[in-house]
């Protein structure tokens, strides 16, 4: 029994409980807040009834509150678990606890909402249940407690044969000894059980079980009870895979369980989690037959740009090849090298792996400089519009692959009109971005570049896969479908968004969202066109090379030689700080891949220029993605693949900003 006054400090303070109290006849006395959330009567409301008014029809008829009474008079306590009802009628599972008070002055009631921890036992069962195998749970001292539906209808025994140690009696008597002894074990020192024995099945039969068992403990390390699963190996081939299922089963179970319990306060948290999960699983498994496309994609044109690097090759290697026709195949292959390039670009950008070169620049000004290449590109048959709703339109983004997306767009367009029609470039100031393709719109500032066709329209079929990897549809060899994925890929990493607006039959717009820069004059670039390739200039000074690729090293050793520059090569970083230590003045400028085994280029170069800052170092690398995590940490960066004319410049210009 309990003070009375104590049981009142408790019914005031307690908000997670309803806790109620009666007189000795069963009459509410106290009603705290925990109460009126739960069971929806105010204090007003419930003070002097009696406390069958919580119970349903069914146990009030059964003289359920009486019996409680006379319980927790005979023992001390009553505890139940049952239905109870609410004061809109509707009814929720709670866990109640009655205890007299002190001098025979009433009763002392505690009810907890435990409907939604019995839904996830609920799940838990059915989920046990659904196995093939058997699952299984023991208290802290190794004794059975429970056992899914499959190991009873296996061994034609229920609960109360198996309570106990009972359970070992469905083990054949050659392994019962050890198997029990391997349990002990496993409970005495928290290990985990694991054991393969015949077990025999309701019609005498026995068969071979792999069993596993893990204790599951609380914070402080306490066994709270044990969870162990049981596979059929009688086929041993199968038997391996599913075990390993029926492992993360069991894993995932407690996991399962161990949230369960804190569900009642963080309900909210764990359904938006869950839902989170499964919408990742549901996008990747979409992009699934994106990756399918793209290994044929990925093969079929790079297959087609060493046809053309291969057969020039050979054809150069003829004596009597005349010297017209050697610049032109010279020629072929330094183009092919470079739309092999872009397309390793185009598939990084899609993947978001490569670091953009992002600034302030106006898309006006951009869009007209690079005019005359839009119109070479769309064709003499295209007519092209501007229509230019803002002055100025500044943005900050990568220009390069702004124009790269402007010129995808634009040859999207030209081949949905069979090169024949009119494209329409409209540029304004946007207050936001519209929701699309199953995603929340934006607030903010934007400009939108809108590129409108008046072509064939996109299928409702082909609109949720437009962005795809090499997803097209036009016939093979005349596009790699990685247009429009670049445009997406730019849009994303620059903050912005890529929307369409097409139906079959009345052409399409696609509109580019890029976030606004700060109005302020920009210095466009004067010629969007490449200039023409000058001579290398002379170098000067002795450069270290640190390049792992045999083939790539040897190559850029004697390039660095064909520039004038004295140079030595080797192949890991660990050896070109033994070098640089040796002879310190030895070398004028050091020049490192970035990704090499055990020390990489950026560590190279920090240490380098720690020890000695008159030192210039000058990064070269391919993989974009690992600039992007890492940075170039303020030294020069050469891209690969490069040009005699590009390491030039980088040499030239690493030596003489020294």
């Amino acid at each position: 029994m309990i003070d009375a006054n104590l049981a009142q400090q408790i019914v005031e303070s307690s908000i997670d409980f309803a806790i109620i109290t009666f007189d000795e006849r069963g009459f509410i006395t106290s009603w705290n807040p925990g109460a009126e959330v739960i069971l929806g009567w105010s204090p007003d409301e419930a003070i002097g009834q009696h406390g069958r008014m919580i119970f349903t029809e069914e146990d009030q008829t059964a003289g359920s509150p009486e019996h409680e009474m006379e319980r927790a008079l005979t023992d001390g306590r009553a505890i139940d678990e049952r239905l109870h009802l609410r004061s809109d009628s509707t009814r929720f599972w709670g866990s109640g606890l009655m205890m007299p008070l002190k001098a025979g002055t009433g009763f002392l009631k505690i009810v907890r909402d435990r409907t939604k921890e019995r839904e996830t036992e609920r799940r838990l069962t059915m989920l046990t249940d659904a196995l093939p195998g058997f699952v299984f749970e023991a208290d802290t001292d190794g004794h059975y407690v429970r056992t899914n539906a499959r190991f009873k209808s296996y061994t034609g025994r229920d609960d109360p044969e198996l309570l106990g140690d009972r359970w070992l009696e469905t083990i054949h008597p050659r392994h019962r000894a050890r198997t029990h002894e391997a349990w002990t074990e496993a409970v005495r020192t928290g290990k985990p059980f694991e054991q393969t024995f015949m077990v025999a099945g309701h019609d005498g039969e026995y068969r071979c079980f792999a069993c596993r068992g893990v204790p599951e403990a609380d914070d402080q390390g306490r066994v709270l009870r044990w969870i162990g699963t049981c596979i059929d190996v009688e086929n041993e081939a199968q038997a391996k895979a599913l075990l390993e299922d029926l492992n993360r089963s069991l894993e995932h179970a407690v996991t399962d369980k161990v949230a369960a319990l804190e569900e009642s306060r963080r309900t909210l948290m764990s359904e938006v989690a869950e839902r989170e999960r499964i919408e990742e699983a549901l996008r990747q498994s979409q992009k699934m037959e994106a990756i399918g496309q793209l290994t044929g994609g990925v093969a079929h044109d790079f297959n087609n740009l060493l046809t053309v690097i291969l057969g020039s090759i050979d054809l150069l290697g003829r004596p009597e090849l005349a010297e017209e026709k050697r610049q032109r195949y010279l020629a072929s292959i330094k183009e092919t090298a470079e739309r092999a390039a872009k397309l390793t670009n185009q598939l990084l950008a899609f993947a978001r792996r490569q670091p953009l070169q992002a600034k302030d620049f106006d898309v006006v000004e951009r869009l007209h400089l690079g005019g005359d290449v839009l119109r070479t590109v769309a064709g003499s048959r295209v007519e092209i519009e501007f229509d230019i709703r803002c002055e100025p339109c500044v943005v900050n983004a990568d220009p390069t692959q702004f124009d790269t997306a402007v010129l995808n767009m634009a040859v999207n367009a030209r081949d949905a009109m069979h090169g024949e029609g009119k494209l329409t470039i409209l540029v304004e100031e946007r207050s936001g971005i519209p929701a699309t393709r199953g995603h929340a719109g934006a607030e903010g500032k934007f400009i939108s570049v809108a590129i409108s066709d008046t072509g064939t329209g996109i299928s409702q079929e082909d609109l949720p896969r437009i962005f795809e990897p090499f997803f097209t549809t036009k016939d093979v060899g005349r596009g790699t479908g990685l247009g429009l994925s670049q445009v997406f890929g730019f849009a994303k990493q620059s903050g912005g968004e890529i929307v369409i607006d097409s139906a079959p039959g009345s052409g399409a717009t696609f509109t580019l969202y890029l976030p606004r820069a700060e109005d302020r004059h920009v210095h466009g670039d004067a010629d969007l066109t490449p200039p023409a390739a000058a001579a290398p200039p002379s170098g000067g000074g002795c450069v270290l090379l640190v390049e792992d690729n045999q083939l790539v090293g040897e190559f850029a050793a004697q390039l660095i030689g064909d520039l004038g520059y004295g140079n030595m090569w080797v192949p890991s970083a660990q050896e070109a700080l033994a070098l640089v230590e040796a002879e310190p003045d030895k070398f004028d400028i050091v020049f490192t891949d970035v990704v090499m085994p055990g020390i990489s280029g950026v560590e190279l170069a920090e240490t380098l220029r720690s020890r000695f800052p008159e030192l210039p170092v000058v990064l070269t690398s391919g993989y974009s993605q690992v600039l992007a995590a890492e940075g170039t940490h303020g030294f020069e960066l050469l891209q690969k693949p490069y040009t005699a004319e590009g390491l030039a410049r980088v040499l030239r210009t690493a030596t003489t900003s020294e």
